[in-house]
């Protein structure tokens, strides 16, 4: 069982930045694959497999936001420049187990799930 906790979220003017951050429990963290997804979208926004090495961005985000983690301190986190009003919404980290290697897309892959995070984009 893992529980994730975001963080990181608020409110921010078009052009400007955001980092989020998602705390995971557990002491296996570098074995799930890490995403971060918007409310409604199946596919996720920025991916990254557990160990670090594969990356995956969606078009809409590729070149303005950046996934990394730490595995050391079971937290992952989305970089997120050059924010535009269609950015807003609610952010939520989510882990699949069992992937060191690969960094996963789909929404039903995963297996746990934040909260969730506000972001708002103002024109």
């Amino acid at each position: 069982q893992v529980q994730l906790v975001e963080s990181g979220g608020g409110w921010v003017q078009a052009g400007g930045s955001l980092r989020l951050s998602c705390a995971a429990s557990g002491r296996t963290f570098s074995s799930y694959a890490m995403g971060w997804f918007r409310q409604a979208e199946r596919e996720v926004g920025a991916a990254i497999s557990g160990s670090g090495s594969r990356t995956y961005a969606t078009d809409s985000v590729k070149g303005r936001f950046t996934i990394s983690r730490e595995n050391a301190k079971t937290t992952v986190y989305l970089q997120m420049n050059s924010l535009k009003p269609e950015d807003t919404a609610v952010y939520y980290c989510a882990a699949r187990s069992g992937s060191y290697r690969d960094a996963r897309v789909d929404s039903y892959e995963y297996d746990y799930w934040g909260q969730g995070t506000q972001v708002t984009v103002s024109s």
